[in-house]
């Protein structure tokens, strides 16, 4: 038998890099790492159902794809410690969920009306969109990357339109935000949680380009909020390595714009503009490294 401290299962040629940081990271340790991919998946699970490999944590990477299903399973029936559990992740994903959940923690979000699937209700009564403003965000409560988003909705036409883009699920009409100016920039970031660190990146929505916030931004422009945020989500959603997106507006407030991202894209910005900035996946990288030797057997 030959046992792993971490299973990563992984297919998106894109994160390639990533799993090569990571992986350094953890020989670093000392630890060691069963990768299993579309390559491997046909060898490793006969050998996993049999016995013959065990490992202590386990990462996917999948977005828990079917054929990766007897790595869910086996990590959660022998109690390897999952990084970001697969019901916790789906849980957590669900964006019409977590906007009650965060509003329920106290945490402020844009002004929302969710709707029912179109499979469930394919008629809807008079809904009054005045509250969302002459512009408004429709989003389908699972997704990411922008599929089946529409940032400048005007007209319930619209609305009705795309509920059926995606007719098994719940979807989200949300009020537009405007982001406070800071040193000409919007104030607008993403924030990268992993292990109880935080990584607050500047987040440009045109060109969707990270840049990291340094500590004299953070100091100067009084954004340690976005850790006391993400923070207070890390313990809604019980996940170890996810992003979340944070604005602060105008009027003074923190919003919470896109809550849970379970399935990071971890590509490096020096291989892709609108990538992670190297160094903030360097650090993830030692993290996760830190977090698995923590938790291996």
């Amino acid at each position: 038998m030959t046992h792993y401290d971490l299973c990563l299962t992984w297919f998106w040629e894109y994160d390639a890099d990533f799993v090569r940081l990571l992986e350094s990271a953890c020989q670093a340790r000392g630890l060691s790492v069963m990768q299993v991919t579309p390559q491997t998946l046909e060898s490793v699970t006969p050998a996993l159902e049999a016995g013959q490999v065990t490992f202590a944590v386990y990462l996917d990477r999948t977005d828990h794809d079917a054929p990766y299903e007897p790595f869910f399973r086996w990590a959660r029936e022998h109690g390897s410690h999952r990084i970001n559990p697969q019901e916790a992740a789906a849980w957590a994903e669900d964006k019409a969920t977590m906007h009650l959940e965060l509003i329920s923690a106290g945490l402020v979000t844009p002004y929302t009306i969710i709707l029912p699937p179109f499979d469930e209700q394919p008629h809807l009564p008079h809904i009054d969109l005045s509250p969302l403003g002459k512009r408004f965000v429709i989003k389908p409560c699972y997704g990411g990357g922008g599929d089946g988003v529409v940032m400048d909705a005007t007209s319930m036409e619209q609305v009705l339109k795309r509920r059926t883009e995606f007719p098994h699920l719940k979807y989200l009409l949300q009020q537009t935000i405007t982001a406070r100016k800071l040193d000409g920039r919007d104030a607008w970031f993403r924030v990268i949680f992993c292990d109880n660190e935080f990584y607050s990146c500047w987040w440009d929505t045109q060109t969707h380009i990270y840049t990291p916030v340094t500590a004299d931004e953070e100091t100067r422009h009084g954004l340690s909020p976005l850790r006391d945020i993400t923070a207070r989500i890390a313990a809604l959603c019980k996940l170890g390595f996810f992003s979340t997106e944070i604005a602060f507006t105008d009027e003074g407030i923190w919003v919470v714009i896109d809550y849970v991202n379970d399935q990071i894209d971890m590509r490096l910005q020096s291989h892709a503009l609108d990538g992670v900035p190297d160094v903030v996946v360097e650090k993830v990288s030692f993290d996760l490294a830190r977090l698995i030797e923590k938790h291996r057997a």
